[in-house]
């Protein structure tokens, strides 16, 4: 049997009664919760069949009245690099409420219940993908990761004289499924070393693969190219082409990169050489890039593509202290944060962080805070991409100790930008 905890509603919230019956759905009761998520997601056609592909049941929560789900969230089990190193972190997803059942408080006390699970579950971080930016933030996620849209004019581009070759590498043209060992392996590696990505077991890797002809978007079926040496596979592209011609006869095909990963620099340049060079294409558009992305260094002119960045994961730290004690710092520092936190109270207080380039202590303390934020702003910051100081400048945030977010920003700093390809 499924255990159920009642939250109380906020009382600044609107709706009728003070609680919300919350619990795990039962298995008969699944397909009503996934026209739930279909309906609020505006994509009524998603099948219970295809949910259940990633599915967790024990971590789905449902919302009910009168029996009937109203509102249902889910979370998936991931390991997921972060600055420090992977961790265990919940990964939030299917988040809806039924449309009649809007502005009565589901949704908090949904947020409630499942962040009080994953705090139970011993996962410092929760992520998720926002389908509106105005409504997680009062939850207290913050946008800690940027994706961007790419697309290349492949007569105009080329890579520079001075992009790295290595004579060893070859490619090989191949199916996905047949690679699917090989893809996984250069998965594995590259992920663990790109903040934000998070490692697919079996049933992610069917997700990524899949290639009904209903999905493609009138594009052709998924291509596989691999780089390798006599050792093993250093990269791969998957994509897909589409066929087109102008009125005057002029081929004007395109690529669409589905996901790019590489271990060396030379294979993503013959990657990218690839793709970009294919016969009777005219563009390469991919629609979810590292913003850093070695592509725009490798062009001879980088003004050729074109990069339209969008918020892509949003972070909550859940645990704070066991957050930021597991965090790596690329400064030292020693400030007291006050922070507020409505939906995770343990979070609330005043906290000092001492930190060097080899460890950190955040422990509770009395002191005058330096710095005033909330839980959203640290999640926003933790993965190391979103500055504090723009929220300092924006009045979100206060600084009693001059210089004091400047030197948090310092420390929590990474050269490399986080990304997650996989939206979940």
């Amino acid at each position: 049997m499924s255990s159920s905890r009642e939250f109380p509603a906020s009382e600044t919230e609107p709706g009728p009664g003070a609680h919300w019956d919350v619990r795990v759905p039962e298995e008969s009761e699944l397909p009503a919760v996934a026209e739930v998520v279909g309906e609020a997601l505006l994509a009524a056609s998603r099948g219970l069949e295809r949910v259940r592909e990633t599915l967790e049941r024990d971590r789905s929560l449902a919302v009910f009245d009168d029996g009937q789900p109203v509102g249902c969230a889910s979370a998936f089990s991931f390991t997921m690099t972060l600055p420090g190193g992977p961790r265990p972190v919940a990964a939030i997803t299917g988040v809806g409420v039924w449309p009649t059942h809007r502005r009565r408080g589901v949704l908090s006390a949904m947020m409630r219940r499942q962040l009080a699970d994953v705090r139970d579950r011993g996962e410092d971080v929760a992520a998720l993908f926002a389908s509106e930016g105005g409504i997680y933030g009062r939850f207290g996620y913050g946008p800690a990761a940027g994706a961007v849209h790419v697309d290349l004019p492949t007569r105009e581009v080329a890579l520079r004289a001075d992009a790295p070759r290595d004579p060893a590498l070859r490619l090989r043209l191949t199916g996905a499924q047949e690679a699917r060992r090989e893809l996984a392996e250069v998965h594995r590696a590259a992920a663990a070393q790109r903040v934000g990505e998070f490692q697919r077991d079996a049933a992610w890797w069917n997700k990524v693969l899949r290639d009904e002809p209903a999905e493609r978007d009138g594009q052709g079926p998924l291509q596989c190219a691999i780089a390798e040496d006599d050792a093993g596979p250093l990269g791969y592209v998957l994509y897909r082409t589409r066929q087109r011609w102008s009125e005057n006869g002029a081929a004007e095909g395109g690529v669409h990169v589905k996901e790019l990963y590489a271990t060396a620099p030379a294979a993503a340049a013959l990657l990218w050489e690839h793709v970009i060079s294919r016969d009777l294409v005219s563009r390469v558009t991919q629609d979810s890039a590292p913003a850093d992305d070695p592509l725009f260094h490798l062009l001879a002119d980088p003004y050729r593509v074109q990069r339209r960045r969008v918020d892509n994961l949003w972070v909550r730290l859940v645990n704070l202290p066991a957050a930021l004690e597991r965090r790596s710092y690329a400064a030292p520092v020693d400030t007291v944060i006050e922070v507020s936190d409505r939906y995770c109270p343990w979070n609330a207080g005043r906290w000092r962080l001492s930190a060097d380039t080899d460890a950190c202590r955040c422990t509770p303390t009395d002191d005058s805070p330096d710095i005033s934020l909330d839980a959203s702003h640290l999640g926003a910051a933790y993965l190391g991409d979103t500055p504090l100081g723009g929220y300092l400048a924006a009045g979100l945030i206060s600084e009693a100790a001059p210089g004091a977010v400047q030197r948090l920003d310092t420390a929590l700093r990474r050269s490399d930008l986080p990304h997650c390809a996989d939206i979940f």
